[in-house]
């Protein structure tokens, strides 16, 4: 856990994750995986998300489930682990978001589970952005998309009319916060493992001996 001033306030995490069901997870990774082998990834990728959030985290980490709580994946997680878990709320990823950031007091990050380069420090400098003034932070992704967003409070308006799944999530996502008046923070860029391409990605950083 990182060590920050005693009157500091916590830092709470969401991580965003969908159960690791053949068929139905990683999806755009397969033929280059099988189904089954893609729903191990995501297994590994919301286990490794959990190890990163705990380990930074200075307030609560909460598993946000899709569809719901009740695959067996979960349910361990919560009966064995002691992991907080609830199901994401909304028709689309955004309302999701919003949903997630209007039922949290105080400041909130909020990560998903497909993007492995993301690391302490990372979530650190997001902090900081928060702490220092800041409205919200976020961390592009290379396909135009963002990996992690942070906001001091709700802004439901930053959900609203987003093309989600597209590369100009990002860029309406600026518009939401300039029209909105709100400051904000990008300090880095990373990619998100989404197509078969990023498998060599994926593998290079197991090879470097990177971890969360």
């Amino acid at each position: 856990m990182v060590t920050r001033p005693g009157n500091a306030d916590l830092m709470d995490i969401a991580i965003f994750a969908k159960a690791p069901q053949p068929g139905a997870a990683k999806t755009r990774l397969i033929p280059a995986l099988s189904a089954a082998a893609a729903a191990r990834l995501q297994r590994q990728l919301t286990l490794s998300a959990l190890q990163l959030a705990n380990c930074f985290a200075s307030g609560k980490v909460t598993l946000h489930c899709a569809p719901d709580i009740n695959h067996r994946f979960f349910r361990a997680l919560r009966d064995y682990r002691g992991v907080s878990v609830c199901a994401q709320s909304g028709a689309d990823l955004g309302a999701r978001m919003a949903h997630a950031f209007a039922k949290h007091a105080g400041p909130l990050l909020l990560i998903g589970t497909d993007c492995p380069a993301l690391q302490c420090m990372h979530l650190t400098t997001a902090e900081s952005a928060l702490r220092a003034g800041n409205d919200a932070v976020f961390i592009p992704a290379e396909d135009g998309g963002y990996v992690l967003i942070g906001l001091n409070r709700p802004h439901t308006r930053l959900f609203e009319d987003i093309d989600w799944g597209s590369e100009r999530v990002m860029a309406q996502t600026r518009e939401r916060l300039i029209e909105l008046g709100l400051r904000w923070a990008e300090p880095f860029t990373l990619w998100d493992l989404d197509r078969p391409d990023d498998l060599q990605r994926l593998a290079k950083l197991g090879r470097e001996g990177v971890s969360p």
